[in-house]
């Protein structure tokens, strides 16, 4: 009620004349409202007025109240009290006040009512709800104009939230005299099997206490109303809340029971549409622990919670054993448990009370409207202030500690709701209706009626303005209150049905602002060292450098004949392949801190074709010389002519077409599946600081789709060829040639080449994670083996040149030995074979020849033998004289043959 205007505001209004006094309807003005006559046998009270002060005016000013009162035994049907509004006009202008006799109770027919109040359980709501329905039904049955034929009375029993036990206690209802017109259970579990099973009877249901969305199905519910908004109804405002506070991860726990599981599906489609994700959802039936633990380990910060209040407080305990609560967590909690519900002792729980109000400090609550927060009359004709203090009064014990309390207001409206659609249905509004006493389970039709007219209900409650929607669930606000400091403080409202969130700004915070849904995870990059780039580009410098030098140096002296014994063109093939993979070290060490990710993959792309063609020109140029000492110096010997005819062209073919492979391998690559921008990323890190903070460690590298398939074919056949040239290099290690004098320089750089990269190829593909280990592999390689090459093949040639001075041309040696092959060891050692080979053939010849002609000589000795006897000796002693003896044998001296006898 508001407090009676001071005189000195209504003294404007005695300055006006006194006019005519107006009908039931005032003429409206702009500055109140016109007063008004009582009713026939009654009288207004003007609350802060006296009599005189009342006739020096005709008009009282917006949100002024009147009050009407009845003479002798009489007293007021309709609204007692009118106010003032806004537009001149007074509230309830069209329901007449009248003043009538009252009847005695005796004389008045009985109207039961079938109640089930959970006095424990779940949700003990009854032992605040049952004092306020039996005080409903006090202040309905006082009236005369509400059912003045009737009494409302109620059969209750004890459900304890327990749908076996209402079970029972609903048969004994039912089967038992007299008939109730209604059935009122409370908790939602007793509701859902209450209103599936009163169809049958033909009962309507009302419910002061369920919340399940399910109870909102009419199919199945078909005659189910509740004062209780719907469950669902919390969950506008809970996605108004995340959106305020930026939170787009939230996790859920509930209680395995039909109107938790509603709402959480409710709520899934809703933050669905919202954009908001729920990360982890979990359930349980009666242990909590395992659920608390999942969402510990899953990094849960903002916890919707939907469980009664006996399992609140199991989950609580798990959440202070687990440290789920503090600056980094936001629990979302039912606003409908008892404000010390934390407070009440309960043996199935091991914590203290103030573990339990260290868990449950700074959680958020959003719970329906249920007490009218303008403090404006009722159609009870009290204000909600005056309802609490009423009820208070009542209870056995403090409102804290008695469960329901909040809910009271609801179902005392419910007894009003349902007192009033009894009174439209009998005619008690001034229409004919029906006999209430002669309802049975049976009649149909009287059931209708009181649908109809229940389904038709609006009027100001307690707990503010009742009306119920299609599904016969009650439409309200949503009161938004935070637990500081152990108790609830509203912080704010929120009207679904408009969007409009009320907010106080009073929320507070233990970390000071609202936290993060999530670790904040900070994504950085491992760059490459600095130190590292910088000492390994300066080194790649110099070789560059050094390239150049032995570049510079073999084209200067190309014509000295020494360095074109060397195939110097090949040579600097090798100087400008060494160059090119020197200069990938740069975009090999570029990465995030010195480019944009729009430049990387042309970054990437020069790393490849640099070192590609780096190592073909490079490699490929050495390969080259010593397979062709191989293909020359190793034939039989019927092909070692081809030692004569080195053409360089084949050189520069074999060269060529590795060239071209690469370039062919490399465009079809980039073509099909292009080298880009790829992230790694590790395991996240703690910062040693205690902020709500990780790290999240990213490393670029470049990649494309089918990496590891091309990395193969690239890798494949350069590493056969590196095998193969180490093969070469062996083999060809004892053989001597003056066309490439280098030869053996250029083994000992393919093996450096081939050991260098057969070892960092393998490493910087395992540390590819470590970005400093796998560039200093790699590029190390890179440098090492470009300095050594660069050294092996050009310093000798620059010492040799220096500390000999052959620095004359071929031509000039030819015009001063008068031959330019002569002096050569080589062409010495062909024409001394060449010789040597010529008088193997003469001598060969000579012994045939010889062989022949011993043979004759044998011959024609044996036939002189046969044709002269050999001579009897001399008897005189003297030789035997006959024949000449034959050569005793033949020498070959040159190309005459000398016959030596004895």
């Amino acid at each position: 009620m508001l407090p009676p205007p001071p005189l000195l505001l209504l003294a404007p209004l005695f300055l006006r004349p006194l006019g005519a006094v107006g009908a039931q309807t005032p003429n409206a003005t702009s500055e109140g409202c016109q007063i008004i006559h009582p009713p026939w046998e009654g009288g207004i009270r003007y609350r802060g007025l006296t009599r005189d002060q009342v006739k020096a005016i005709n008009v009282l000013p917006v949100d002024y109240e009147i009050e009407y009162v009845c003479r002798g035994e009489r007293e007021v049907v309709g609204p007692k009290v009118r106010k003032c509004l806004a537009n001149g006009s007074w509230t309830d202008m069209d329901t007449p006040s009248r003043c009538v006799n009252r009847t005695p109770h005796s004389e008045r027919r009985a109207v039961y009512i079938g109640a089930l109040f959970p006095m424990s359980g779940g949700w003990p709501g009854g032992q605040a709800c049952q004092p306020a329905v039996e005080m409903a039904l006090e202040d309905v049955n006082s009236r005369r104009d509400i059912l003045p034929d009737y009494e409302l009375k109620l059969i209750h029993h004890d459900s304890k939230c327990d749908p076996g036990q209402a079970t029972k206690y609903l048969y004994e209802l039912l089967y038992n005299d007299p008939i109730k017109i209604i059935l009122m259970p409370g908790c939602s579990s007793v509701s859902t099997l209450v209103a599936e099973a009163a169809r049958m009877w033909n009962l309507i249901v009302l419910s002061y206490g369920s919340s399940s969305p399910a109870l909102s199905n009419r199919q199945r519910f078909p005659t189910f109303f509740r004062t209780h908004p719907s469950a669902t109804l919390h969950n506008p405002t809970r996605v108004k809340l995340f959106e305020k506070w930026g939170w787009r991860k939230i996790a859920t726990i509930q209680q395995t029971t039909e109107v938790f599981t509603s709402t959480l599906d409710d709520l899934e489609e809703r933050v669905k549409e919202a954009g908001i994700e729920i990360t982890f959802r979990q359930s349980f039936f009666s242990d909590p622990a395992v659920p608390v633990k999942n969402l510990k380990r899953q990094d849960a910060r903002i916890i919707v919670g939907l469980f009664y209040e006996t399992e609140a407080r199991k989950v609580f305990c798990e959440v202070y054993k687990e440290r789920l609560f503090g600056k980094k967590y936001v629990w979302f909690l039912i606003g409908w448990y008892a404000d010390n519900w934390f407070k009440t002792y309960d043996p199935s729980i091991n914590c203290t009370v103030d573990e339990m109000t260290e868990a449950v400090e700074g959680h958020i609550t959003t719970e329906i409207v249920m007490l009218n927060p303008a403090n404006t009359r009722s159609i009870s004709n009290m204000t909600s202030q005056e309802f609490v203090e009423k009820l208070t009064k009542r209870l056995k014990r403090h409102p804290e500690e008695t469960g329901g309390f909040q809910e009271a207001p609801l179902a005392y409206d419910a007894i009003w709701a349902l007192a009033l659609a009894l009174n439209k249905t009998s005619g008690g509004g001034g229409r004919s209706g029906v006999r209430l006493e002669d309802f049975n389970y049976n009649n149909q039709t009287i059931t209708d009626q009181i649908y109809r007219a229940m389904n038709s209900s609006s009027f100001e409650g307690v707990s503010g303005h009742v009306v119920f929607d299609a599904s016969g669930s009650r439409m309200a606000w949503t009161l938004i209150e935070q637990l500081q400091g152990g108790s609830y403080k509203k912080i704010g409202y929120y009207d679904s049905t408009k969007d409009d969130l009320s907010w106080s700004k009073t929320d507070k915070w233990i970390g000071g602002t609202p936290p993060a849904d999530q670790t904040l995870v900070i994504k950085t990059f491992r760059f490459l060292s600095q130190k590292l780039f910088i000492s390994v580009s300066v080194l790649s410098s110099l070789g560059i450098v050094l390239a150049v030098v032995c570049l510079s140096f073999n084209i200067y002296n190309s014509h000295v004949r020494y360095i074109q014994n060397s195939q110097p063109n090949l040579n600097n093939l090798t100087a400008v392949g060494c160059s090119l993979a020197l200069a990938a070290v740069f975009p090999l060490g570029l990465d995030g801190y010195h480019i944009g990710r729009n430049q990387f993959p042309f970054v990437c792309q020069a790393r490849l074709w640099l070192l590609g063609l780096g190592f073909s020109l490079g490699y490929g140029s050495m390969f080259t010389k010593i397979w062709w000492v191989h293909t020359v110096f190793t034939k039989k010997e019927e092909k070692k002519e081809w030692r004569k005819t080195l053409e360089p062209w084949k050189l520069y073919s074999t060269v060529g077409l590795l060239v071209g492979l690469d370039v062919l391998t490399l465009a079809v690559w980039q073509i099909v599946d292009p080298l880009h921008r790829t992230i790694e990323t590790f395991a996240k890190e703690e910062p040693k600081e205690d902020i709500d903070v990780s790290i999240l460690p990213q490393l670029e590298h470049c990649s494309s789709k089918k990496m590891n398939t091309w990395l193969g074919i690239f890798y494949g056949y350069k590493g056969l060829l590196l095998l193969l040239g180490i093969f070469l290099a062996y083999e060809t290690k004892s053989v001597s040639t003056e066309k490439i004098n280098d030869h053996r320089a250029v083994g000992m750089a393919i093996y450096n080449v081939a050991v260098l990269c057969l070892i960092t190829a393998p490493v910087t593909m395992i540390l590819s994670s470590q970005q400093d280990a796998a560039f200093a592999f790699a590029a190390l390689a890179i440098v090492f083996s470009s300095y050594i090459t660069l050294v092996v093949l050009f310093v000798p040639k620059m010492r040799r040149l220096i500390t000999r001075g052959e620095w004359q041309s071929e031509a000039q040696d030819t015009m001063k030995t008068g031959s330019s092959t002569n002096n050569n060891e080589e062409e010495k050692a062909r024409l001394l074979e060449k010789e040597n080979r010529e008088l193997e053939k003469v001598v060969a010849e000579k012994e045939e020849r010889v062989s022949e002609l011993r043979h004759q000589l044998q011959s024609r000795q044996q036939l002189r033998s046969r044709r002269h006897p050999p001579t009897p000796p001399d008897p005189s002693g003297g030789p035997a004289r006959g024949p000449p003896e034959p050569p005793d044998r033949l020498s070959c001296d040159g190309s005459r043959v000398h016959l030596l006898y004895k």
